[in-house]
């Protein structure tokens, strides 16, 4: 390779290959989950307590509509990808131009949808009157930055698809400062509070969803796609659509589950729950990111080797990928164990109970990281393999049905542990399915099906 920030999709990928080529995509959703989080630093040290919970409880509605650029990104980047592998780079770039405008256009005309209803939305998430004039604030200050906000999220799945992933984590560097450097300013020394945060995300999310418009546009573009002119044709939107719906369908599923804890936990700790529940998922985003950012990265070299019809290269990435998540997913959770204390000082360590409740949901919560993974995988796989709706029954599943009946059934058993154990045991459940829908539905990867396979 001429170009250090260059890598190929095609060829074998062994293990060092694939994290080699993972990593920048790891690095990229890690920065961008870590300066997601540091809204809830600030707002938490310097904003109080009830400015938080207000971060938390609407944040859910925020990512639902972000989260479609994920969607799009992720199906759109394997369908561009399985593209080039079958021999048509210019389709390529076509379908890609075609993705990035239709994204532009849902985050202009979502965004101002949900500021107008700011109001209802923040009832309709279980906001009390102490927390509604900052819920509204914090949710149509971020509406300014939403167009940003899906680009970024789609050319996340595009960076990789373009064989340009170090751009993606150079990218998430450059908007997570913007955002880290106005918290400082607008949160802590000008005291703006839940708006200076909002304000801070927003500019981040639009250099970072932006930026990349004017490089793939620009002829100092060194990557293999290109934005070219070109009208949308809503086949190709359809497909990716369909194509990333599972990504989608687990953000979303995972935004209502997390209104339904927050409802939970209002009804069984108060704003303390809410609270104690954010600093869970803070820490949460933040492993799970090791987990997003590989599939983010696996997906596209899986849909290549898809389009090119390599059967033994699709078998090797989901053996060696299945033992490098495994072996993640332990340190993860020894890592949630180890540290539960300080990772919850940092946030609201000032506050003894509180502290003492977060480091028992932590310990509770995070044993999911033992297999989370492998599901998280799996929905990825299919999606990688052009299999949408296997995909998403996947994500659909794990998230929505077997978290959602956990979090509502198990404290009428087990208490407050029961919610924060939710999560671990709908983990099992989904393992168990994830296992079925290899076998019924990609039994060519797992099965010798012919002598040379």
């Amino acid at each position: 390779m001429n170009n250090r920030l260059q890598i190929e999709l095609s060829g074998h990928y062994g293990y060092k290959r694939i994290v080699r080529s993972v990593l920048p995509s790891i690095g990229m959703v890690i920065v961008t989950s870590i300066y997601s989080i540091v809204d809830g630093f600030f707002v938490a040290n310097f904003a109080g307590k009830t400015g938080f919970a207000a971060v938390n409880l609407t944040f859910p509605a925020i990512m639902m509509i972000g989260s479609l650029g994920l969607m799009i990104g992720t199906g759109g980047g394997a369908l561009v990808s399985k593209i080039k592998g079958e021999g048509y780079p210019q389709k390529a770039n076509r379908v890609f131009t075609i993705l990035v405008q239709f994204c532009l256009a849902l985050g202009l005309v979502l965004g101002i949808i949900l500021a107008v209803m700011a109001p209802t939305v923040a009832r309709w998430l279980g906001a009390d009157e102490p927390m509604m004039a900052e819920c509204v604030q914090y949710i149509r200050l971020n509406m300014i930055g939403m167009p940003g906000f899906v680009l970024q999220c789609a050319f996340q799945s595009f960076y990789m698809a373009a064989e340009r992933p170090q751009l993606g984590t150079l990218m998430s560097i450059v908007s997570g400062v913007t955002n880290i450097v106005l918290d400082a300013i607008l949160v802590w020394a000008l005291g703006m509070g839940v708006s200076g945060a909002a304000i801070a995300t927003s500019a981040g999310c639009l250099v970072g969803g932006f930026f990349p418009i004017i490089y793939f546009s620009s002829r100092h573009n060194k990557g293999s796609l290109q934005i070219t002119p070109t009208r949308i044709l809503w086949p190709y939107v359809g497909k990716a659509c369909v194509n990333g719906m599972s990504e989608y369908v687990s953000s979303i599923a995972m935004n209502i589950v997390t209104i339904c804890y927050n409802l939970q936990l209002m009804r069984y700790l108060g704003e303390d729950g809410v609270s104690a529940y954010g600093v869970v998922m803070y820490v949460a985003f933040i492993f799970a990111s090791v987990f997003i950012g590989y599939n983010i990265g696996i997906t596209p070299i899986i849909g290549f080797h898809y389009g090119a019809g390599d059967l033994g290269e699709q078998r090797s990435l989901l053996r060696k990928s299945l033992t490098i998540i495994g072996c993640l997913g332990v340190i993860m959770s020894l890592s949630a164990e180890l540290f539960a204390g300080p990772l919850a000082r940092i946030f609201v360590g000032h506050d003894a109970d509180l502290t003492d409740i977060t480091i028992r949901a932590m310990r509770l919560y995070m044993l999911a990281f033992l297999i989370s993974g492998w599901n998280m995988f799996v929905s990825a796989l299919f999606t990688g393999l052009n299999n949408g709706v296997v995909s998403a029954v996947a994500a659909f599943t794990r998230t929505l049905v077997f978290e959602l009946a956990c979090v509502w059934m198990l404290p009428t058993l087990f208490g407050i542990d029961g919610i924060w154990l939710s999560w671990p045991i709908a983990e099992v459940l989904s393992l168990i399915l994830a296992v079925f829908l290899i076998y019924r539905f990609a039994p060519q990867l797992v099965k010798k099906t012919h002598p040379d396979s």
